[in-house]
């Protein structure tokens, strides 16, 4: 095992550094518009390169490289559907955000259609993030369990308290710094660290590489001939049934990719706080368009990283989310091991800070402050701290319950993602492109796109990648069959 007291120091300090750093960016709170959106004067830049680090740091780092070691490049088809959303969203989604002083993207359809519709579209919010993020929660912990499975810590504890309490200590770490730090903090951590741990990836292909008979030119030759780098899929193998339940045919890929995208960054409380934060539309739309180009190299580097590694273990039978921390623990020179370990934990705890922070503004938003208005500033930032609080301990509880899980996690956390997309995306369809349906159609719809996707999910083999359409299709023809219904009722009147 490479991994050393050198390596335990670097990943030691470099996370007390970056904590402190993110502390200090952060400046004072004095108040829930600076605690939760930065004071909405954070730049388009920081933003897009905090987004991109926001939805793929940790996944990216651990699952995607053993997804390519399993698979091939298809996964890669996802991020071209990503990138027509982004572009959608920017044109019709975001300018509804910046029609007044909205905190949260749920504040939308309370001035739409009414409060029920905000609690309910917030609350399953809520219910999402906590189970998607507790699955990214648990994936950051892997790493540092493989870590102390080689120390005298590992042979004092079983198996499943190890990623236990490697979900606690990072979880106690992350929460550290967004007490003190907020939203800004968080989105400055992000940008510094989405180019150390690209750098760490970087690194890693070259390490592999060299220990690769004939180096990369040999090993890309090896993987090739393995079909490693087969990027689209046009099969329609197993007629209709089987076409909607391979999740990565080109079609599946472009629209499933496109409406998850829509979802995640047109209605997602976790993108639409840093894009609320630039205080513009202009802005905004720049900060979301740039990162769908961003994220297709990543992916591919990413992917590229895991056909190496398929050659470099010969193809054994490894869990895939554990295939590249065990060659960061056991072949990386000390140092670089502690260095890239070091990496993925404060991109991953970035990411998990802005669950946290996400979770704690919807809450106070649309839970608290319409209720309590008599609240003086300092109450709400020590009242949004207590509350971010126990979110963290929240998701420490979701990222156990998912330990035992087979699925590859970046799939499993993509599919918790899915399965209310739709229902939300459709109410937000509803309501940005309609302006007939009310309160009676959305609610009604928003609940039949939900159901369709527990039958879908529950009873059929339809893949994950189709689940936000599905469910977006089934909640805007419900909202408009309704409402042609009420309307031909009260003209019959």
């Amino acid at each position: 095992m490479n991994f050393t007291i050198i390596d335990a120091l670097i990943v030691i300090v470099y996370m007390a550094g970056i904590t402190l750093f993110g502390i200090k960016l952060a400046g004072k709170q004095t108040s829930t518009r600076d605690y939760f959106l930065g004071g909405r004067k954070i730049s388009w830049w920081v933003v897009c390169f905090s987004i991109v680090a926001t939805e793929t740091s940790t996944l990216t780092f651990i699952s995607i490289p053993g997804l390519a070691y399993l698979t091939n490049f298809n996964f890669l088809q996802l991020t071209f559907g990503y990138f027509l959303g982004r572009i959608i969203v920017a044109w019709i989604i975001l300018p509804a955000y910046f029609k007044g002083e909205l905190g949260t993207a749920y504040t939308f359809l309370a001035n739409r259609f009414g409060t029920p519709m905000k609690n309910l579209a917030s609350g399953v919010f809520m219910l999402t993030r906590l189970a998607a993020d507790g699955v990214r929660l648990f994936a950051t912990a892997i790493p540092l369990a493989l870590i102390l499975q080689g120390t005298f810590i590992g042979k004092s504890l079983s198996g499943d308290w190890i990623y236990i309490w490697s979900i606690i200590l990072i979880a106690l770490v992350t929460y550290s710094y967004t007490f003190l730090g907020g939203l800004k903090s968080v989105v400055w951590m992000e940008m510094v660290q989405l180019f150390i741990y690209i750098t760490g990836a970087i690194i890693a292909i070259v390490i592999v590489s060299s220990k690769l008979t004939g180096g990369m030119p040999a090993g890309i030759e090896t993987a090739a001939e393995a079909g490693k780098y087969q990027l689209f899929n046009f099969s329609f193998s197993g007629g209709l049934k089987g076409f909607f339940s391979t999740p990565y045919t080109f079609i599946a890929s472009i629209l499933g990719g496109m409406f998850l995208s829509m979802a995640s960054h047109g209605i997602d409380q976790l993108i639409i706080q840093r894009l609320l934060a630039t205080g513009t539309l202009k802005a905004s739309r720049k900060a979301l368009v740039t990162t769908g180009g961003i994220i297709i190299a990543q992916f591919a580097l990413f992917l590229f990283l895991g056909t190496l590694l398929y050659v470099f273990y010969g193809g054994a039978d490894i869990r895939s989310d554990e295939i590249f921390p065990k060659f960061i623990i056991e072949e990386i020179p000390t140092g670089l091991s502690g260095f890239i370990i070091a990496a993925l934990f404060a991109a991953a705890m970035s990411t998990l800070s802005s669950s946290i922070t996400a979770l704690g503004s919807t809450t106070m938003y649309d839970y608290v402050m319409p209720y309590y208005k008599k609240l003086n500033p300092a109450n709400e930032v020590m009242i949004s701290r207590m509350i971010t609080g126990i979110w963290c301990l929240l998701l420490v509880g979701s990222a156990v319950s998912f330990m035992k899980s087979s699925q590859v996690v970046v799939e499993l956390a993509l599919s918790i993602a899915s399965f209310t997309y739709g229902g939300l995306l459709g109410t937000f369809i509803l309501g940005v492109l309609f302006r007939k349906p009310l309160i009676r159609q959305a609610v009604p719809a928003f609940l039949t796109g939900i159901a369709v996707m527990v039958y879908i999910i529950i009873f059929t083999s339809i893949a994950w990648t189709w689940y936000t359409l599905i469910g977006t299709l089934a909640t805007v023809l419900t909202g408009l069959v309704l409402t042609w219904i009420a309307q031909n009722r009260k003209a019959n009147e």
